[in-house]
């Protein structure tokens, strides 16, 4: 990646990290309620990924998907709104922090159950694959770049995933018929609150893919030059007909699975060594290496900090949805 590119991904994460730690806030404050599952820690995973995307490429994420959210083109505005309950939210005040959704930039939804948008991504690439979706001409990096070809349909899941059967029917539908899939499953070590090696007899969840006959490989998750290098690989083979490919993120969850969780299951020095290595950092010093100082890595989380602080006015001074549109939008 160019330096440019790597400012554009050191910005984009911050953005990332102080939606998260503004959202928190908000919570301490009572002023949303429901639930909150943080992806802080996560950044790269999204950032590095979605950098390798155009704009109409289909993708599906978790629960804990702001990022992800985010770095595919959703407004902070909008995602801002929807935390707060607001009918300028992506999904009009309706859905909540688990069902962040904007077709427009491809994004097919957040989803609360496990597992449940690989299969949706899957559908998504059939339905690219048989209609031949082409693009005429690159999109601009930033806007969607990624290259000429097939629309594709990315899947960012949890570890935790691997255990539930519609993975592996996705999975081996997905190698049958060559879709043009990616598969990004963020490695964070626990699931939800139980650490990943109690409940899955390989913890090398790429092992489990490669299985079904699907290139598949871990890559560093907390590396946003090595996530961008890797979704481009394989977005460039998805789109080639060649098939869908499994990248097993590995990163690591900085804060609890939710807000309130008691994080019983990990020590205090565990997670403070996680944070020296976390990807906002070492980015951070990836740019000092190529010239920046501190200064120019302030104005980046200044540029960052004034967008969130743009968004959480619009959404605070946004109108609250109708009563009457409460059945609104549940079919289509």
């Amino acid at each position: 990646m160019e330096i440019r590119e790597l400012a554009d991904a050191y910005r984009q994460m911050l953005v990332i990290r102080k939606f998260e730690e503004t959202i928190r806030e908000l919570y301490q404050q009572q002023k949303i309620r429901g639930s909150f599952h943080p992806c802080v820690g996560q950044e790269a995973v999204a950032v590095g990924a979605c950098m390798a995307l155009r704009r109409d490429d289909y993708m599906t994420c978790t629960y804990r998907g702001h990022g992800h959210a985010i770095a595919k083109g959703l407004s902070v505005r909008a995602a801002m709104a929807e935390m707060l309950g607001k009918a300028t939210g992506c999904s009009k005040g309706k859905g909540g922090s688990m069902h962040f959704t904007d077709p427009s930039v491809g994004l097919l939804g957040a989803n609360a159950i496990v597992a449940a948008g690989i299969p949706h991504a899957a559908g998504a690439a059939l339905a690219s694959q048989m209609q031949k979706s082409l693009t005429p001409s690159p999109l601009p990096l930033g806007e969607g770049g990624g290259g000429e070809g097939m629309r594709i349909a990315l899947a960012f899941f949890g570890e935790g995933a691997v255990n539930q059967g519609v993975f592996h029917e996705s999975l081996n539908l997905a190698v049958i018929w060559k879709l043009p899939l990616v598969l990004v499953c963020e490695n964070n070590l626990y699931s939800e609150m139980t650490p990943s090696h109690e409940t899955t007899s390989v913890v090398e969840t790429y092992k489990r893919a490669a299985s079904y006959g699907m290139n598949a490989r871990q890559v560093d998750g907390n590396d946003v030059e090595a996530m961008y290098d890797a979704v481009s690989e394989a977005v460039a083979n998805a789109r080639a007909g060649s098939g869908p490919t499994y990248l097993e993120a590995q990163t690591y969850r900085l804060w609890g699975h939710m807000m309130g969780d008691p994080e019983v299951y990990r020590t205090k020095e565990e997670v403070a060594q996680a944070r020296e290595r976390e990807p906002i950092v070492r980015l951070g010093n990836r740019l000092k290496t190529m010239g920046f100082d501190d200064a120019a890595l302030k104005k980046l989380e200044t540029e960052a900090q004034e967008i969130i602080s743009d968004a959480l006015i619009f959404a605070q001074e946004s109108p609250v949805p109708n009563a009457e549109e409460a059945f609104q939008d549940v079919f289509a």
